[in-house]
């Protein structure tokens, strides 16, 4: 009876100081919100390329140190990728911050497709809120480790390149997970939604062909098109759809196409990427399109060389850490929009075909349930090594879809800032609690292992190759 009595006033004691914890955090965060939406306009406006991330990755590392982080940069032979740390001894609880923005999705912060010229990327993912945001995040951990005098270390992973270049996937493959015990990561969303869920994965490559150039009208026989073998291989390809399985995707753009008309071409490009749920059935589907390449080349008395460019693996779901996000999720809750951001939602809206969600659903949190989301993404290599959680949260207008200019759009203004501070909040609080209940780590760990099986060993889709660090250029 007495032991009875011990744990419940011990457990009444722990949810005082979680409660106490917990509002200090969020008025913590809400008190800096200024200064991180200020940051993350920075970003927003730098929109840096996959590997290009100089300068967003230099104002990053600069606050954490400002912050007391200590800070490895250039990891993994990926100069913008950076590990910051602060704390010490166990749980290892780390977040991942992506920096990059994608190519052509140049667009102004207002509701209308108001490009900007001088600037032809974009953050059309949001990671200028996915980076800031898990670095407030990170800080109001430091600050609850250092007030309390709780063990652990808190880290923050600054990954480049998650747009096609598998940054996340080098730092795997040099080792620099092998310690921790958690890894965090959110996402920028039109929705607030802690689901458990899975991936495609997916991989890609450069596929170029070299021919002979000639005269195309004075001499076409003479020359051997590096162009009909990219159209051969693309025919050939989209003849495979028909015998593939429905979950596949396969998409690909000529990236060179041949210098004039008059020219049979001597050089031709086509990039292609593939993706499935299964590694396995991704890896089939890979070997197909490698025999129909070999084929076009074989056809049209061409070469062949490739280059693959990056591949990940699908996300690991993990349960017991879902539920918990979805717990501080829903504690921390949805959007409230003002009424100027009321207008600009409206206006937006109007620009977008059947949107699939009504406006003031971002007040809300989505049911929780159990998905496979038809992106990939990098982090899905780090789920398989080190138990992993996700969540979106509501940093876009209700309908607006990812790789859009309405995306960039609400990133450069205080939709995006909103949600990113509630993406920062739910990770904090997240991470707190994993410090002050040990048993959920284990528990996590627990599903992983018996997720993967115990003849699981990890291998990097994308092989031996160096990081891609021009792949954009």
């Amino acid at each position: 009876m007495l032991k009875l009595i011990f744990y419940i006033i011990t457990f009444f004691i722990l949810s005082i100081e979680i409660g106490i914890a917990s509002d200090d955090i969020i008025q913590f965060l809400d008190s800096k919100s200024d200064e991180y939406a200020a940051m993350s306009n920075t970003i927003w406006s730098l929109a840096e390329l996959g590997y290009q991330e100089e300068k967003t990755s230099q104002l990053m590392q600069s606050h954490l140190k400002e912050e007391n982080f200590s800070v490895n940069d250039g990891v993994a032979e990926m100069p913008t990728a950076f590990i910051a740390s602060y704390g010490s001894g166990k749980p290892i609880i780390a977040i991942l911050a992506e920096m990059d923005a994608l190519p052509g999705l140049s667009q102004d912060a207002k509701p209308e497709r108001r490009i900007i010229r001088e600037q032809m990327p974009g953050h059309a993912c949001g990671h200028n809120l996915f980076g800031t945001g898990s670095i407030a995040a990170s800080v109001a951990v430091k600050n609850w480790l250092t007030e309390t005098g709780t063990t652990g270390t808190i880290r923050l992973y600054g990954t480049p390149a998650e747009e096609g270049g598998s940054g996340k996937v080098y730092m795997v493959r040099a080792g620099f997970f092998h310690d921790v015990d958690i890894v965090l990561h959110w996402h920028p969303s039109d929705k607030n939604d802690a689901s458990p869920s899975s991936s495609l994965a997916n991989k890609s490559a450069k596929f170029r062909f070299y021919g002979i150039a000639a005269h195309a009208a004075a001499a076409p026989e003479k020359g051997r098109s590096a162009l009909d073998a990219v159209e051969s291989m693309n025919f050939m390809v989209n003849l495979m759809r028909e015998h593939l399985p429905e979950s596949a995707r396969i998409h690909y753009i000529i990236t060179n196409g041949g210098a004039a008309p008059n020219i049979v071409p001597e050089n031709a490009e086509v990039y292609y990427y593939v993706r499935h749920p299964d590694v396995d059935e991704l890896e089939r589907i890979w070997a197909r399109v490698m025999k129909i390449a070999r084929a076009a080349a074989n056809a049209t008395e061409t070469t062949l060389e490739y280059e693959i460019m990056h591949a990940n693996r699908p996300l690991l779901p993990n349960l017991p850490l879902a539920n918990l996000v979805l717990e501080k999720l829903n504690q921390v809750g949805g959007v409230y929009y003002n009424e100027e951001e009321t207008v600009f939602a409206k206006s937006l809206r109007a620009t977008i075909d059947h949107p699939n969600l009504d406006l003031g659903s971002e007040k809300n949190i989505q049911p929780f349930e159990e998905k496979v989301r038809r992106g990939s993404t990098d982090v899905g290599g780090v789920s398989w090594v080190v138990p992993t959680v996700g969540f979106r949260a509501a940093t876009w207008v209700p309908g607006t879809s990812a790789h859009s200019w309405q995306a960039v759009a609400c990133g450069g203004m205080s939709i995006g800032h909103k949600g990113m501070m509630n993406a920062a909040k739910t990770l904090a609080l997240s991470c707190i609690y994993m410090f002050q209940n040990p048993a959920i780590v284990e528990d996590a760990w627990k599903t992983i292992r018996e997720q993967r099986g115990p003849s699981f060993e990890y291998y990097p889709l994308l092989g031996d190759r160096d990081p891609p660090i021009n792949y954009r250029k």
